[in-house]
């Protein structure tokens, strides 16, 4: 087995070198084109045995072994001449029809570039990647981990962190809603994979034979928009055993509202959708009125909810200022509500996702079809010792155990209260509560605070007057 971790290294010692490549983002963006090329050969091996008669949709001379997989090969000018001028030009407008391989490739290459610049520097970085062989399940095995860090460096290259959300946040989420083998899952704003990978491991051990492989694949879907983690998810997936990943390039957001009908309604839907994101003008004219607005956490709630089947489940991640905002989101809470059974909140402490955002998030889990009778609330507490997360310490997996075990056998107890409909509605559809079982800090009141303001500018203002009492006094 290949020193993958040594690899990766190496390839960001490389590029770190040439004057193209310009901070974090663009490194991991060619890093991942190269690092895809080298997959797609290596599974090409493997469908050329497995698939009757398969034919791939690369030209002969654009094929990874025809021009990279020669250590001695094209380099310098040469080799950045057929990069700009041969190679990506032709999978850039690879006809689609050809073969389902063919529409991921292109998909793929739409809005990928090439950043590198130094031809030597690029066949150094070329000859790393021939390293791993991602047909060995070693390999690919470890590289699955090392990929992992990949995802996580994009925390550190600005807003490209929002691509992020930590494994184990999305691995207790996929448990939670526990998918079964043939059930739909969608992630509407997938990133990176996350969600995805975590439900193509939860259900793989259901799956005994060829078919019932196929069965998995088609059943697990995702939709992203931007061209970095639509890449990466695309190979994140294909590293996890899919060979055609249903990886779309959109914006669901985008389709109008009333357009949804009864084919597109699904049995899981599980999300991050990018929170304090803001849509372009005019696609919140896609959405009735009531729902109207340019935040794309809360679109993305009003459309989750609209393709949920009857008895069709969802897990998302959402901000505090959903679970407390008024207009518009009183509506989409209302509406969630009365058409779901919102049963759980799980209220995750500061720091989740930093370095990205220190902004409170929610895990909001519920269920279409009936209404809301009451809401439980689990209060996620920091581990003992702990008092926020960072990048080299995030949350664990193992901090969800206690969730876990309290999940189907609910008391009331210091991390966990209930909240009936009526309290709920009462409150105006707030439902930002906090934990009754927790001392409350009465100097966190905006209107202690404000007396405590008003009284504390008062003494100031009568230390002012005895100052210039005093100082015109010593004039006279």
């Amino acid at each position: 087995m290949s020193n993958i971790t040594g690899n990766i290294k190496s390839i960001r010692d490389i590029m770190r070198k040439d004057t193209g490549v310009d901070g974090d983002a663009q490194r991991i963006s060619q890093m991942v084109w190269m690092l895809f090329m080298k997959i797609f050969a290596d599974k090409e091996e493997e469908w050329e045995i497995t698939i009757d008669n398969y034919e791939s949709p690369i030209p002969e001379n654009l094929k990874w072994q025809n021009w990279a997989a020669d250590d001695e090969g094209l380099t310098g000018d040469a080799l950045m001449e057929f990069i700009e001028n041969e190679l990506f030009p032709a999978l850039k407008e690879l006809d689609i029809t050809i073969s389902p391989q063919a529409k991921i490739i292109r998909s793929v290459f739409d809005d990928t570039y090439n950043f590198m610049k130094n031809g030597t520097l690029f066949r150094q970085v070329i000859n790393v990647i021939n390293d791993i062989n991602f047909n060995s399940s070693e390999d690919s095995h470890v590289f699955n981990d090392i990929y992992e860090t990949i995802l996580k460096d994009l925390q550190s290259a600005g807003s490209s962190g929002e691509y992020y959300t930590p494994r184990a946040v999305t691995q207790f989420m996929v448990d939670m809603i526990n998918p079964q083998l043939g059930e739909s899952v969608l992630d509407p704003a997938c990133g990176t994979g996350g969600f995805l990978t975590c439900t193509i491991d939860h259900v793989r051990n259901q799956v005994k034979d060829y078919k019932e492989r196929k069965v998995l694949q088609k059943s697990i879907r995702g939709i992203e928009k931007k061209p970095l983690p639509h890449l990466l998810c695309t190979t994140n997936l294909m590293l996890h055993g899919f060979d055609l990943p249903a990886v779309r390039r959109d914006n669901l957001l985008s389709k109008p509202y009333a357009d949804w009908g009864a084919k597109d309604k699904l049995d899981i839907i599980l999300s991050n959708p990018p929170f304090g994101g803001v849509e372009e003008d005019g696609t919140e004219t896609n959405f009735p009125k009531k729902f109207r607005t340019k935040e794309t956490a809360d679109l993305f709630l009003a459309l989750i909810i609209k393709l949920l089947k009857d008895k069709g489940r969802c897990a998302i991640v959402l901000p505090d200022g959903t679970l407390f905002g008024e207009g518009m989101k009183t509506r989409l809470k209302e509406e969630l509500l009365e058409r779901c059974n919102l049963h759980t909140i799980v209220r995750l402490p500061n720091g989740v996702f930093n370095p990205y955002t220190s902004i409170k998030t929610n895990l909001l889990f519920f269920e279409k079809g009936t209404p809301t009778k009451e809401i439980w609330y689990y209060e996620h507490p920091y581990p003992e010792g702990v008092k926020s997360y960072n990048k080299t310490k995030p949350i664990n997996i193992k901090e969800f155990d206690t969730e876990k075990t309290w999940w189907s056998n609910r008391e009331e107890n210091t991390q966990a209260w209930k909240v009936s409909i009526d309290e709920i509605k009462k409150r105006g559809y707030n439902l930002d509560i906090k934990n009754p079982h927790q001392e409350v800090d009465t100097l966190a009141s905006p209107e202690i605070l404000l007396k405590k303001f008003r009284t504390t500018e008062a003494k100031i203002s009568s230390i002012q007057d005895e100052i210039i009492n005093v100082l015109t006094e010593a004039l006279k």
